[in-house]
């Protein structure tokens, strides 16, 4: 189990840490992002988890890229096979989602052994997805989901990924469900899509994993 309310001053490091597979500033998890992710993006406190965009050029992976922002995980901390995880987050954006947050579990091998994205802001969509060798079947839903607090979870059990908006069952997927430990992910990562809003703010209020 795995619960963090994000209620200190700074992250738990036993819980989390910043940086895509790296320390201090690290490149982006693909190279349809154009932020550096920077530690100082990253912030706890009045009782939430902040992670926020801004233009500021950096260099990461031996690329200038015009803007910063934070990301999270859990790898190496907390990983688990079948559960369910869920999260409070205040998305930003105001018509739509703005800019490319995303919660998300992955396998230390893609796509082997699997990615559950529980929500991924994509054009100004919700959107869920399940990547395994089979492929990456998912959906995108309409709605108001940006500028209030929102939960958004998945229920990962032997063959089937069930995703639940605000506790609705919003799809199920049962095609090519894998079964290694998979690791949590938090980041607010920008595109250049007409989307993209800085600065911006990704609030979580609590992460909770059940393990089945």
């Amino acid at each position: 189990m795995l619960d963090s309310e994000f209620n200190g001053s700074s992250l738990d490091p036993s819980q989390w840490s910043t940086g895509w597979f790296g320390s201090g500033i690290t490149q982006p998890v693909n190279s349809s992002e154009q932020e550096c992710y920077d530690p100082a993006q990253v912030s706890v406190a009045n009782g939430e988890l902040d992670l926020t965009a801004i233009a500021k050029v950096e260099d990461c992976g031996g690329v200038a890229r015009a803007y910063a922002s934070g990301i999270v995980t859990t790898d190496g901390t907390f990983s688990f096979t079948y559960g369910y995880m869920e999260v409070r987050i205040w998305l930003p954006g105001s018509a739509g989602i703005a800019d490319w947050p995303a919660f998300w579990a992955d396998g230390r091998n893609w796509p082997t052994d699997g990615e559950i994205d529980v929500l991924e802001g994509l054009g100004g969509k919700a959107c869920v997805h399940f990547h395994s060798p089979a492929g990456g079947p998912g959906l995108c839903l309409n709605g108001d989901f940006a500028g209030g607090w929102q939960t958004f979870a998945a229920d990962w059990e032997p063959g089937s990924v069930t995703f639940y908006y605000d506790g609705t069952e919003v799809w199920q997927d049962s095609s090519g469900i894998t079964s290694a430990p998979m690791y949590l992910i938090l980041n607010l990562a920008l595109d250049g899509s007409p989307s993209n809003t800085v600065p911006a703010t990704m609030r979580v209020d609590y992460v909770r994993v059940w393990q089945h």
